[in-house]
């Protein structure tokens, strides 16, 4: 018997009678991290990182039945021994070790092999089956260490305030909006911040991760802050009323896909920057391979090309048919769509999607 099956609520543990990240409301959710495409609301039980129990209370709520465990340490259900292990992710992401009857698996839900600083870093786990996602798994997705992309951005934002321009950054308000702050030279200027990115960005604050000091835009007292300052904002917010405060600025979106030619020029912004919260190519094989795992599940991304290099490694690679990566498909939604009056192409709402 197969210790992890897919099943039209989600990936079930079948020893153990519970989902990892379920799209549909069950008894027992064990999840990986709070981005809405895994973390989903409705169910009755829920288990987690001690390091996202903020998140998961942020966006589930705060009444919600969760249960915690700190990286490394296991719990054994129906006879199902369970840990969790750093992702990379973003603030409390994880992979799920589940081991029973001799057999190991691990589902790594959303991960990154570089370190951050803003989450704790990838640990490769072995196991005899690994459940990978493949969101950037193309040879063209490719990143550059984070130290060069922070000095490009700071590049950009000093150069804008020389000119008295406020500098309009557009990203995803959990995860990628908190490591670009870490990243921020506050001896430039201001740093500001719509109101869609401060409640995340406290629930950072208050797990440790150091971030610099922030306003956010509708509690600015003095309007003549906003030339030459940093403003972070979701991407759902370009276009709308609420851009309408700021006379003078240069815009940027920071997001893998801008490794795309055309994303840039689609997103109608002045600068892109190349920044993902998964793994790319390289990182993808690598971690995969640190696994020493002989079978491997691909979730969602580059699916038939990630399965077709994995056989080509001499692996018994094959598809979990997931509901999972929605969260990266709305940042590579072009504008005219990401703001139609008809839901998402993926048909949920975003929940950072700020008020018109």
């Amino acid at each position: 018997m197969e210790l992890v099956v897919a099943r039209p609520q989600g990936l079930y543990c079948t020893a153990g009678d519970f989902y990892i990240d379920p799209w549909r409301p069950v008894d027992r959710a064990v999840i990986t991290h709070g981005h809405s495409d895994h973390a989903r609301m409705g169910s009755a039980h829920y288990l987690a990182t001690q390091a996202g129990a903020g998140v998961l209370r942020h966006r589930l709520g705060a009444d919600i039945a969760l249960e915690t465990l700190p990286y490394g340490a296991s719990i054994l259900h129906h006879g199902v021994r369970l840990s969790f292990h750093p992702a990379g992710h973003v603030l409390g992401s994880a992979q799920v070790r589940l081991e029973a009857g001799g057999e190991v698996w691990v589902l790594s839900g959303d991960y990154k092999v570089e370190d951050d600083g803003t989450c704790a870093a990838f640990e490769p786990v072995r196991c005899h089956t690994f459940v990978t996602e493949s969101t950037f798994g193309l040879p063209i997705y490719r990143w550059q260490p984070q130290a060069m992309i922070f000095a490009d951005l700071n590049d950009w934002w000093r150069g804008n305030a020389a000119a008295g321009r406020a500098s309009l950054l557009f990203c995803y308000a959990f995860g990628k909006a908190q490591r670009l702050l870490s990243g921020l030279d506050p001896e430039i200027g201001s740093i500001l911040l719509h109101g869609a990115m401060e409640p995340l960005t406290r629930v950072y604050r208050e797990a440790g991760v150091r971030l610099p000091l922030t306003q956010t835009v509708a509690s600015l007292a003095d309007p003549s802050q906003i030339p030459g300052s940093m403003v972070l904002a979701p991407p759902s917010a370009q276009g709308t009323s609420w851009m309408r405060r700021f006379a003078d600025y240069a815009d940027a979106f920071a997001s893998g896909w801008m490794q795309l030619r055309g994303t840039r020029r689609r997103r109608g912004v002045d600068r892109g920057f190349v920044m993902s919260d998964h793994a790319d190519w390289p990182g993808l094989q690598q971690a995969i391979t640190a696994t020493g795992a002989s079978r491997v599940f691909v979730t969602h991304g580059q699916v038939a090309v990630m399965v077709r290099w994995l056989r080509e490694q001499g692996l018994d690679a094959q598809e979990f048919a997931t509901e999972y990566g929605q969260e990266e498909a709305l940042e590579a939604v072009p504008l005219s769509l990401e703001h139609a009056d008809e839901p998402a192409p993926t048909g949920r709402v975003d929940p950072d999607r700020p008020p018109a």
